[in-house]
């Protein structure tokens, strides 16, 4: 009998599964023929994120030569290393290029094309462009995976969700604000996919309150003002007339650092140095387990501040007043106040140091007089940190982003370590292209954007919503249309998908912050007593072995490839096994 597996999802993740399948099977299953079934309503390989129908106005947020779907000996895994080009090298276009979301798609689909042909030739793939409804089966026995619109469900000896980015019910505090739009004929946009959102009832000329100041807003500040006619002359922005003004604030008040625009050259720091494998397995081996700000905080601390050290003190030594060798020695035996001590000793220049709360929160303790002043003190914060992060003299800077890789790298085995990290990782390391940010700084020249502050507060009162923000004290923005410019928040309970709260109600384990609860070595989905299901996976940003996306830049040893190859590595052995019982 041929063995069945089921792939729910057909975009990155799933394709990045299946490569790593086509790497492992000529090692892992000789049996007699397999069907491989992809479920996914979407094309595959771009998957419903980078689908080709959608405005090539909407760019990726890494560079073309940071972008790899393929493996190399940098990845901590059993399988072969199988190379392959990034999508610069694909597409044969400058490395240094942001390429829009439809070019990475067609990237995408191109790897989804090789990595099918890389299988055996007793592996047949079935797309099944249906959406996949319920799991059902026995623990020891065939799973059930029931499609819409088909009466009988697939039948599969393992099951593997490789879901991505899911829609979300509204939580409460959603839901009041869509209430009172609907009583009172005004416009509420809740968080979403900025290219599924439908932005016709923004209209022109009125006030927008925008909460979000990442990269769902800059989507949503590219398809509001280009993609309303608007254009560019330099540093200029020339308006159509069809913009709506966009009051945006957020929780730090302040857009994501950009993107840094120059390559790294000499020697790297070498991570992990103070949270490596041996840390995490006795943080993982506390019986009274971990405190994430307690216990791990530190060691990310100590670790990205070895990174930009390390890289300070070899590059521009001149800025230091310690060798190296005595800062290294010192920096290792101390922590908190005796390293903050050490640092102003040797390091003469604040602006050398790294401040990660500053960092963080730049905002905090910071008031301005007027709307004004604040508008012109954003756009000087926004120059300066285009300057920085486009300056090799402050590449200390690109050694913290490595660092932040590593570190990612590591947390990924806690599990569930909250959606902080998260967030922060993306504001320091996932922040938009520097041209990006250049419009940004145009468009609030223009008058189109304007900035409400941090810690920014939306009530609904007056038959309006209205925002303001202790940045500004005293300023009050009102307006007719809400926009939350974020994606939906990825958890079980929440999610639309019937999939995943079907397996919710049925006994899956969810962690604190909601999310699918996986074995850390595999990927088994796991139950409320910890035991792992035999034959469902889950991979991706449903679950709390989450990584920072399903591609990455080249040599940085990217989890999700580890994570994948591990997960086809089980799931073939399984299969094996069973076509030697089914043989025998």
């Amino acid at each position: 009998m041929r063995r069945s597996l089921v792939i729910v999802g057909a975009g990155p993740r799933g394709t990045g599964l299946i490569e790593r399948i086509a790497a492992n099977a000529p090692e892992l299953y000789g049996g007699s023929g397999l069907d491989l079934h992809l479920v996914d309503p979407h094309p595959p390989g771009a998957g419903r994120i980078w689908r080709a129908a959608q405005s090539p106005l909407l760019w990726m947020n890494s560079h073309a030569e940071d972008v790899t779907m393929f493996t190399d000996e940098t990845v901590d895994m059993a399988g072969p290393v199988r190379p392959g080009p990034t999508l610069h090298e694909w597409a044969g276009i400058d490395g240094r290029t942001f390429a829009d979301r439809q070019l990475q798609g067609a990237y995408l689909r191109w790897v989804h094309e090789q990595a099918v042909a890389a299988l055996p030739e007793s592996v047949t793939v079935h797309h099944h462009p249906r959406r996949a409804l319920r799991v059902s089966g026995p623990r020891e026995g065939r799973q059930q995976v029931w499609l819409e619109g088909r009466s009988r469900p697939l039948l599969a000896d393992l099951v593997v969700l490789t879901l991505g980015h899911l829609d979300a019910e509204p939580d409460d505090e959603q839901r009041a604000l869509a209430e009172y739009a609907r009583t009172h004929g005004l416009v509420h946009l809740p968080p979403d996919f900025t290219a599924d959102s439908d932005l016709s009832a923004l209209a022109p000329g009125e006030p927008v309150l925008v909460r979000g100041f990442g990269l769902a807003f800059v989507d949503l500040m590219a398809l509001l003002t280009e993609g309303r006619g608007g254009r560019y002359e330099g540093d200029t922005y020339l308006p159509s007339g069809r913009e709506p003004v966009l009051h945006v604030g957020s929780r730090r008040g302040v857009p994501y650092h950009s993107k840094i625009g120059y390559d790294w050259t000499g020697e790297r720091p070498p991570l992990p140095r103070f949270l490596g494998p041996d840390r995490i397995d006795e943080l993982l081996g506390r019986p009274d387990g971990f405190d994430f700000r307690r216990d791990v905080w530190p060691l990310v601390e100590k670790e990205l501040g070895f990174a930009h050290y390390h890289r300070l003190f070899t590059v521009q030594p001149e800025r230091t007043a310690m060798r190296w060798s005595d800062f290294e020695e010192k920096y290792a035996a101390g922590d908190g106040a005796d390293i903050r001590a050490l640092v102003a000793s040797a390091v003469p220049d604040p602006r050398d140091r790294l401040d990660l709360a500053r960092l963080d929160r730049p905002l905090r303790g910071v008031r301005f007089a007027s709307h004004e002043e604040f508008q012109e003190g954003l756009r000087e914060y926004v120059e300066a940190d285009l300057g920085r992060r486009h300056d090799p003299s402050h590449s200390a800077d690109l050694a913290v982003f490595l660092g932040l890789l590593s570190v990612y790298g590591q947390l990924v085995r806690l599990g569930d370590i909250g959606g902080w990290w998260h967030g922060f990782f993306s504001y320091l390391a996932s922040g938009p292209p520097g041209p990006r940010l250049r419009q940004l700084l145009a468009l609030s020249r223009a008058g189109v954007v304007r900035f409400v502050g941090a810690d920014m507060e939306v009530r609904a009162e007056g038959g309006e919503f209205r925002a303001s923000s202790p940045t500004v004290p005293g300023h009050v923005v009102a307006a007719r249309a809400l926009v939350e410019a974020r994606l939906p928040e990825p958890t079980v309970r929440r999610a639309l998908d019937p999939l995943l709260r079907g397996l919710h109600a049925e006994g899956a384990a969810e962690s604190p912050d909601g999310l699918l609860r996986v074995d850390r070595t595999d990927g088994r989905l796991l139950d409320r007593q910890g035991r792992p299901h035999p034959r469902r996976f889950a991979l991706g940003p449903h679950t709390d072995g989450r990584t920072p996306g399903a591609f990455t830049r080249p040599r940085t040893g990217g989890p999700a490839f580890r994570q994948n190859d591990a997960t086809a590595r089980a799931a073939l052995e399984f299969l094996a096994t069973l076509a030697g019982r089914a043989a025998a």
